[in-house]
This record gives C-alpha cells, sequence and structure tokens, in this order.
C-alpha cells in the first residue's frame, strides 16, 4: 500500500524528471545542446540552498530571503542552465550584442519555458526563481554559466500564489 504522502512524493519526482526531459528536447538553435539540469530532491540540499541565499540577500536584495523561504517550503527544485556557445554566426556590428550569447540565453529560455509547461500539465505548482538559481551557480550544484530555478510544491494551496512582498517587489 502506497499512503498520500509516499504518492505524492513519488509523483514531484516523475514530474521534475519529465521537466528534465522537457528541458533537454527544447528547441535550440542550430541544434546545439548547452542545456544541463539537476534536481535537488532532499530537505538538507533544500536547506543548504535557502541559507545560502538568506547570505546573498545582503549583497543583491532583501527578494532574496523572501524566496529562501519559497525554497524552505518546497518539495523538489529544479535547475536548468546553460552554457555559453559559440554558434559561429555573422551578425551586423548595429546589433551591439553577441549573437551566441544571445542565442544561447534564448536556448534557456525555452527550456525553462518547456520544462514549467510540464510541470503545469502535470499539475505541479511550480515558480522560476532567479535568486535560487544564482545562489545555486554560486554553490556549484550545476556547472553551467546561467542557472535558473524551478522549486516544485504540491500541497492544498499553491505557496507560491501570495508571497509576503518584500523590498517593493
Amino acid at each position: 500500500m502506497i499512503d498520500e504522502a509516499k504518492a505524492i512524493l513519488s509523483g514531484i519526482l516523475r514530474s521534475a524528471e519529465l521537466m528534465a526531459v522537457s528541458a533537454k528536447t527544447a528547441p535550440k538553435p542550430r541544434g546545439i545542446d548547452n542545456i544541463k539540469t539537476i534536481i535537488l530532491d532532499c530537505r538538507e540540499e533544500l536547506e543548504k540552498l535557502a541559507s545560502f541565499m538568506e547570505k546573498l540577500a545582503a549583497e543583491h536584495g532583501a527578494f532574496f530571503k523572501r524566496d529562501a523561504e519559497s525554497i524552505r517550503k518546497s518539495d523538489m527544485v529544479v535547475l536548468i542552465g546553460c552554457s555559453m556557445v559559440d554558434l559561429n554566426l555573422k551578425q551586423p556590428e548595429e546589433y551591439g550584442v553577441d549573437a551566441s550569447t544571445a542565442l544561447s540565453l534564448i536556448s534557456l529560455g525555452i527550456a525553462i519555458g518547456s520544462a514549467v509547461k510540464t510541470a503545469d500539465i502535470l499539475n505541479i505548482d511550480n515558480r522560476i526563481m532567479y535568486s535560487a538559481g544564482l545562489a545555486a551557480q554560486k554553490m556549484g550544484l550545476l556547472n553551467a554559466d546561467y542557472v535558473l530555478a524551478v522549486p516544485l510544491s504540491v500541497k492544498s494551496k499553491n505557496i507560491f500564489f501570495d508571497r509576503m512582498k518584500i523590498g517593493g517587489r
């Protein structure tokens, strides 16, 4: 017999794994795979991430503390990152931005969008967090040039819906 708590935790893990699949199979410029994922699936990992986020709040803003509380309340966190790749593109000088960098970051955005779409289809509450992604990157949890975090939660009420506003955000 599988009780409710075990079934929910198993469902969240399966959902996180499918989110990683969605991120990996998302379209990429020139078909170059620069996307990496990892799943934080235990309380200890989530607490370390939340504690580090609180340390970063002084430098990056009070919303890091608010988001740390959301990480603590989460069941798991999916980290999705990208590495910068040279796509060997020629571009006009007046664009003012490196096309390879822009397209690498667009790949990350598409991967994140695909992953959270999967979570949404599976009824897993989630939120995209720059703050937790930056903390995870600084902690060395995912070897990527840019990282975003997607905390996951299954509760009777969405924990990400009406978070207390801190620092005007």
